[in-house]
């Protein structure tokens, strides 16, 4: 297994991407600014892209596994690998995600506190009501780790 940065050709993982993100216009918000990673296990497994947001704080602007490995610990992996890289330069680790049955439970277990909410964000910035786990999402919640 090796985590490697994505430089060039970004787009090369658009399906992975829009698997954490459904809409293309907002991922391209972050993805020239941010720094990409993929993990790789023989192939592609999970892939995170990351921006510094200042005030020591970096954001995880998105975060995916490849569903036919979603609960392997891929994700894990990649949370830890960002957490050990970044150390010295930032002192939290944040994400912003939906109200989700699946998402939030999982960045608790990898460390994350609730932080705060932007109210109406998914039903602000996107073209079509988002839903998880049969839930639309609507807030925005943030968690963020020290790292």
């Amino acid at each position: 297994m090796r985590i490697r940065e994505v430089n060039e050709n970004k787009k090369q993982f658009i399906s992975l991407l829009l698997l954490a993100d459904e809409q293309e216009s907002m991922v391209d918000r972050y993805l020239e600014k941010g720094t990409m990673y993929v993990l790789e296990d023989n192939d592609v497994k999970a892939e995170c892209v990351v921006t510094d947001e200042g005030n020591e704080i970096l954001e995880i602007k998105n975060i995916a596994v490849d569903p036919e490995n979603q609960g392997k610990g891929y994700g894990k992996t990649l949370i830890d690998f960002l957490a050990i890289k970044y150390a010295d330069e930032y002192s939290i680790l944040q994400v912003g995600t939906g109200e989700s049955p699946l998402t939030v439970p999982f960045y608790e277990k990898c460390g994350f506190v609730r932080s705060h909410n932007i109210p109406n964000f998914f039903t602000d910035n996107y073209d079509h009501p988002i839903y998880e786990c049969g839930v639309q999402l609507i807030d925005m919640v943030y968690l963020q780790r020290h790292i």
